[in-house]
């Protein structure tokens, strides 16, 4: 059973909360089944957005990189993204030493 897209977002705040890293909700979508994209800002000019990627061959969902550059490139591109999907959730995590959590256990798969 999946979790929906607000649950799981209130438990993502909830634990970078937990390790005093700074993170907003900048667009909320679709309460059950709204995509949630994760932008990264390091606070030097510099950003990373991360999407859920689905592998249809094993079943296996993971984060990866959708764009990574500076600042307004990613900015960009999280617009566009939201032009093709209004249901779409996103979140920014400020954290100068690069710590996103979405490589931990429950929030990697």
């Amino acid at each position: 059973m999946r979790l929906t897209a607000d649950v799981w977002v209130s438990a993502y705040l909830t634990r970078l909360r937990l390790m005093d890293i700074p993170a907003f909700v900048v667009q909320k979508g679709d309460a059950t089944a709204g995509a949630v994209l994760i932008k990264l800002n390091t606070l030097d000019g510099q950003a990373c957005c991360y999407q859920r990627s689905f592998d249809l061959m094993t079943g296996a969902r993971r984060w990866v990189v959708l764009v990574d550059g500076d600042d307004g490139t990613v900015d960009a591109s999280i617009t566009k993204q939201r032009g093709f999907d209004p249901d779409l959730w996103v979140i920014e995590v400020e954290d100068r030493q690069g710590r996103h959590l979405l490589d931990e256990p429950g929030l990697a798969d």
